[in-house]
């Protein structure tokens, strides 16, 4: 029950991000360098969002082993790839048109930070000594 809660607190945390990039993402950038190129954009701080989380969650939930890492990130990256999906099926796309009319740059580099995504809690690590918040 301790990762389940761990993984909802890192999706809620990355997922907040990216709607709020989204935001800016879709109005903004889209119209003026593309999708492929609003996406790549946005991909960094992305994941810069996924490492400042992932670090705050494995020191405040005192995820220590690995396999507590790796559960709250794989159990965060499909609550995570659920709502994307719940979403575009939400906004009247098919969930095939949506994977097969990903860009073949950017929806390939998408799928790369879902995996970091999953990993960031794993990759971070866990200061020994830490203390929960």
């Amino acid at each position: 029950m301790h990762t389940l809660i761990a993984a909802l607190t890192y999706f809620f945390l990355v997922f907040a991000v990216g709607f709020a990039l989204a935001l800016i993402r879709i109005p903004f950038l889209v119209p003026r360098l593309g999708e492929r190129w609003a996406e790549l954009l946005e991909l960094p701080f992305m994941l810069l969002a996924s490492f400042l989380a992932a670090r705050w969650l494995v020191e405040r939930f005192v995820l220590v082993t690995a396999g507590q890492r790796v559960g709250a990130g794989f159990i965060a990256l499909t609550i995570m790839v659920l709502a994307e999906l719940t979403l575009t099926v939400a906004m009247g796309q098919p969930v095939v048109d949506y994977v097969a009319g990903r860009d073949p740059v950017s929806g390939p580099a998408y799928l790369v930070s879902l995996l970091l995504f999953a990993l960031m809690p794993l990759l971070v690590g866990h200061r020994s000594g830490a203390h929960p918040h």
